[in-house]
């Protein structure tokens, strides 16, 4: 029988991913496995939960393909949540992209400020020439990406702000019931002593 973790979260990411020694089987990884098998990497703590969310979204966000790996790397130097950091790049995905890329596009014109009177003025030489097309595509795409580097930034701080409130909470309720289940045993044992 698999034994359970103290986390629903913890027994969903094991399901899903490779454990430590499938990792440490694979010979693509066996140059580098020493440093991806740091028992801390692997580990549900406060410190590294909130972590591996914020570099998860910073990864999606900050680079199209290859997130899962960017997540991984970056995981070893600040010693985040390897698996969490991993799954977390999910929420870009081939089925989400258009739905990002419109997101991107709208918070690089909002950063940016670009309004028809600047924009007009930059590429008014380009306009006549027939490479127009080529000169709107640079821009729209120049917004994009900057859009995404904002979106890796602030949803990264914005993660782990999130991810570390809620592991507080979660640590409260579980200290709340275990609290209550000491007094009721003790409530239990005083009655029986008593009568």
């Amino acid at each position: 029988m698999a034994t359970r973790s103290k986390t629903w979260l913890a027994d969903k990411l094991k399901s899903h991913f490779p454990d430590r020694e499938e990792l440490a089987s694979n010979r693509y990884l066996a140059p580098i496995a020493h440093r991806f098998l740091s028992p801390e990497l692997w580990r549900f703590t406060r410190r590294s939960v909130p972590r591996g969310v914020a570099l998860g979204l910073f990864a999606a966000f900050i680079v199209p393909i290859g997130q899962i790996f960017l997540a991984a790397f970056l995981a070893l130097p600040f010693r985040a949540n390897m698996p969490l950091a991993a799954a977390v790049t999910f929420v870009t995905n081939p089925f989400t992209l258009p739905f990002w890329l419109v997101i991107a596009n709208r918070v690089g014109n909002f950063t940016l400020a670009i309004d028809a009177a600047t924009t007009g003025v930059a590429t008014e030489g380009m306009a006549a020439d027939q490479f127009a097309w080529l000169a709107e595509f640079w821009q729209l795409a120049g917004v994009t990406a900057f859009g995404f580097v904002v979106l890796a930034v602030v949803s990264a701080a914005m993660g782990y702000l999130i991810a570390g409130g809620t592991w507080r909470v979660m640590v409260a309720r579980r200290r709340t019931k275990r609290l209550r289940r000491m007094e009721a045993r003790l409530d239990e044992r005083l009655g029986a002593q008593q009568g």
